[in-house]
């Protein structure tokens, strides 16, 4: 997509909204590595970042707080101090071996995994909404030499982190969210942060992994979908699970773009947009 600085970057009403589930840093060969997503998000000049699974001080992840480690690869020299807001899904590591448990609350020193939300624009407020997880269990293939082969995954509390930022043309609401993997309790949990999310000033939109494709995101909410393209697995995408969703008076300033960021699982959505005044 066009550099920011370019001829038609948008105005500088625009804001650029980034949305991408980092996958704990994880890479390919399942290696725990930042590097390649903060020098790709660095190079994007995003001014809001929506990331989701993300790891606070976990041991498997080098104890790293990774939305402060990105929020740093974001700044540029001479230019604001970005803003790092996580917000707790779960204490300790998910996964086959880990010590997850449902977290109550976000506690800055508790080694957490959940969503995270970055910004260079100024934070007025944030907000936090704790969605119960399905009953089910999806299997899943684990790497060769792990025993079992198949792991047979619960689904885990879910969490949505609202952000009020103080925009070009007056307040803006992101929320970052990663929903279920059983469907309809994704379409329950979207509607529940439908409804939380209705005092909230608008505009707002609302990022994230939500784990349903197609058009059932905003069917769910009634909200505008600004992006539309194959998100999941990053190596040959063949669903879009990955969603910007917008309300109250805001405009694309241009298509929005799928594409490759960081080594993880899914890839990244880029979406320029302007707050309209009231």
């Amino acid at each position: 997509m066009p550099p920011p600085d370019s001829p038609d970057a948008g105005t500088t009403s625009s804001v650029r909204l980034v949305s991408l589930n980092i996958a704990s840093g994880r890479t390919a060969d399942g290696t725990f590595s930042l590097a390649r997503t903060g020098t790709d998000l660095r190079d994007l000049d995003a001014d809001v970042v929506a990331l989701q699974e993300v790891d606070l001080r976990l041991p498997r992840s080098g104890g790293l707080d990774q939305a402060a480690a990105l929020a740093e690869a974001c700044r540029v020299p001479g230019r604001p101090p970005w803003s790092a807001l996580f917000a707790a899904t779960l204490h300790g590591a998910p996964g086959p071996g880990g010590d997850a448990r449902p977290a109550p609350a976000t506690l800055p020193d508790e080694p957490s995994y959940g969503v995270a939300l970055l910004t260079r624009l100024p934070v007025l407020s944030q907000h936090e909404l704790r969605l119960a997880p399905a009953r089910g269990r999806l299997p899943i293939l684990l790497p060769p030499g792990i025993r079992p082969r198949v792991w047979f995954m619960p689904d885990e509390q879910r969490i949505a982190l609202a952000a009020v930022l103080d925009g070009p043309t007056g307040p803006l609401t992101v929320v970052s969210t990663h929903l279920s993997f059983a469907p309809a309790r994704a379409v329950r949990q979207l509607r529940q942060i439908r409804d939380w999310a209705r005092p909230l000033p608008r505009p707002l939109v609302l990022l994230g992994d939500l784990n349903l494709a197609g058009s059932w995101p905003s069917r769910a909410t009634g909200w505008r979908p600004l992006v539309s393209g194959r998100t999941f697995p990053a190596s040959r995408p063949r669903a879009q699970l990955d969603h910007a969703l917008a309300d109250g008076p805001i405009r694309l300033d241009r298509r929005a773009v799928v594409t490759a960021l960081g080594g993880g699982d899914h890839l990244g959505i880029v979406t320029d947009v302007t707050p309209v005044a009231p």
